[in-house]
């Protein structure tokens, strides 16, 4: 899985892993501090929320418009600056008052642009690492490996926010609104983490930081000529995707918002017995590191790495099997931390995921990129239709506000939404790596950073119409809340059926 790959990808995945930690571990908590800061209703929190991920799914295409002028090295390390100072905004505690909005958008504004900057950017890089033909065949694997990375730092962000949230308030005597910015402060050091690994590790990759046209000019890469005719099939192949894909964020990223509202609302919050395991993270790390554990004893190697391959595995099983035996009789938990497992299936499931495909593609069976991204639409449809079975007979989130006041509430196994982001996260791993090389493979050379750009734009507005949660979270029923996600994704699916033959073409 990991052999035969060039070093750069290992180096631009682990500085994305540093940047994607502070990001998630600022966002589990960023709905919510907006409605215990600054007061607002769920409506006008999801507007803020909605807002700030389109600007920061939207802005990669000025990146990427840049980069393809001065070169994405640069704009990588300049956008790292200025997420750094956007952060720093948001660490500072101001209050609720006016000047308190007014930087927290300053904030929001510096991160979204800094973003903008960096994110499409070093994925335009990693792909050019497999425009050599050494390298080509495993783009898809890379793919995979460099979506891993990013949920390694997402998956230990919700417990990082919530950790240093309970430490202010325990320790310090933080009130729990000053305590929200010392979890933005652990993204400020988590960016310095990232442009530490970037500039240690640059020579693995520095030949990639340039655009075509400057690869051309140094004499350092071929460039690949392309008639009016195959640029515009390509492009429009692209777009055609793009369009697919903004629906399945708006479905996916609700995580962040109606999940999380139905985490604080709906789901009981003590759980007890076994169950307590799942809400360690580090019981989840000793899950995926025997995962991983057992692809080194059955795959390939020599016997010395299979040998070492099964210590870890067994004393993973060990230690595992020891805390199971002394885990506590009950255990509270705070609604951000669910977010850790949507990151935690991704790094545990990519090995199995890229196991599956690998044995396809041996037989000529596997699918490609297109029909993996329509199959992940319809695995996205199936995690709402779980939500709205589950959610029959539930009061509305505008009348269990009131039932916690009165002692009527009706709550829920948290088993609800640890099933739901497990089948969410199929959905993801068929999805999202897939696109993005898609987009790295497909995209006109003299447009890498702006197509790139595109898959962004159309996360961007999937983003935005994350609010629609929003709006529904009050007096409508929960099952017809999922349902209208279960709806958009089936009809994105059923599109995306539709086209496939030319999106297929364009790949040839």
């Amino acid at each position: 899985m990991f052999k035969n790959q060039p070093k750069g990808l290992f180096a631009l995945a682990l500085a994305n892993t540093g940047e994607r930690f502070g990001y998630y571990t600022m966002l589990a908590v960023f709905a919510l501090f907006l409605r215990a800061n600054f007061g607002l209703s769920a409506d006008a929190a999801s507007r803020i929320y909605a807002g700030f991920l389109a600007c920061v799914y939207f802005l990669p295409l000025i990146g990427g418009m840049i980069a393809d002028k001065i070169g994405y090295g640069k704009c990588v390390t300049i956008g790292i600056f200025v997420m750094f100072l956007g952060y720093v905004c948001l660490a500072i505690p101001m209050g609720g008052g006016s000047a308190a909005m007014g930087t927290m958008l300053l904030a929001l504004l510096l991160i979204s642009f800094g973003t903008g900057l960096f994110k499409g950017n070093l994925q335009v890089m990693v792909g050019n690492l497999y425009d050599d033909p050494k390298y080509a065949d495993r783009r898809d694997a890379a793919f995979s490996l460099f979506y891993m990375a990013i949920n390694i730092g997402a998956m230990f962000a919700p417990t990082a926010a919530v950790k240093i949230m309970a430490w202010a308030q325990d320790s310090l005597g933080y009130s729990v609104n000053d305590s929200y910015h010392f979890a933005f402060m652990v993204a400020c050091a988590s960016l310095i983490l990232s442009i530490a690994i970037y500039y240690a590790c640059r020579p693995w990759f520095k030949h990639v930081e340039n655009t075509v046209k400057q690869a051309a000019q140094n004499n350092t890469e071929a460039v690949e000529e392309l008639t009016p005719e195959q640029t515009k099939k390509r492009i429009v192949a692209l777009c055609l995707v793009f369009t697919v894909v903004l629906f399945f964020w708006m479905a996916f990223h609700q995580n962040g918002l109606t999940l999380t509202f139905f985490a604080d609302e709906f789901v009981n919050p003590v759980v007890t017995g076994a169950q307590t395991m799942a809400f360690d993270i580090w019981n989840l790390v000793m899950v995926a590191v025997l995962v991983y554990s057992l692809f080194g004893i059955f795959g390939e190697g020599s016997g010395k790495a299979k040998m070492i391959w099964g210590g870890v595995g067994s004393a993973m099983v060990a230690i595992l099997v020891y805390k199971y035996l002394n885990h506590p009789a009950e255990l509270g938990i705070a609604a951000p931390i669910f977010q850790q497992f949507n990151p935690f299936y991704v790094v545990a499931l990519t090995p199995v995921s890229m196991a599956i495909f690998g044995a396809l593609a041996k037989k000529g069976k596997e699918p490609s990129a297109p029909r993996k991204i329509a199959y992940g639409m319809l695995v996205a449809a199936a995690a709402y239709v779980l939500m709205a079975v589950c959610s029959l007979g539930l009061l509305t989130p505008a009348q269990q506000e009131l039932a916690r006041v009165t002692g009527d509430a009706t709550f829920v196994n948290a088993n609800v939404l640890i099933y739901t982001y497990l089948i969410l996260t199929f959905g993801e791993l068929l999805l999202s790596p897939m696109g993005i090389s898609f987009v790295s493979k497909v995209a006109p050379p003299k447009y890498k950073g702006m197509m790139m750009g595109g898959w962004f734009v159309a996360t961007a507005i999937g983003n935005y119409l994350v609010r629609i949660g929003g709006k529904l979270w009050g007096d409508i029923p929960l099952w017809i809340v999922w349902s209208v996600f279960v709806g958009v994704c089936l009809i994105a699916a059923i599109f995306m059926f539709s086209i496939m033959k030319k999106l297929e073409e364009a790949t040839k």
